[in-house]
């Protein structure tokens, strides 16, 4: 996978891009097709903040993240990253509205009062 980054206001070394490209490596491990990714690092002052963008099929993904330590923050992208892209994978086995009270009622589950019907007597 080629990831594409960016350094703005600092040089980009080959101990930052190793650490960025063993992060994504993790990612690559949720079997979920990783689709031009690019990496966007910037230092003000004492903070950097680093922006990672994936696209994935159907739908994109965006992180950010600020830290004074530039390892701290790029380990901090790239667990916002895997949260979002495990939330992503398990999005369609997800049992939504699976606890609502309408297909209990449906079921006879849950027993409440008949609702009357309203006719029109004119």
């Amino acid at each position: 996978m080629r990831i594409e980054i960016t350094a703005k206001h600092l040089e980009l070394t080959d101990s930052i891009r190793a650490r960025i490209e063993s992060r994504f490596s993790k990612l690559e491990r949720l079997d979920i097709a990783l689709i031009n990714p690019h990496v966007i690092i910037t230092q003000e002052k004492k903070l950097h903040q680093i922006e990672a963008s994936i696209t994935v099929p159907n739908d994109k993904i965006f992180a950010k993240a600020e830290h004074e330590d530039m390892y701290a923050a790029i380990n901090l992208l790239g667990q916002r990253l895997e949260r979002q892209l495990n939330r992503y994978q398990h999005k369609p086995s997800a049992h939504r509205g699976a606890r609502s009270g309408k297909n209990q009622c449906r079921d006879g589950v849950i027993a409440g009062e008949p609702i009357e019907e309203i006719t029109d007597a004119a």
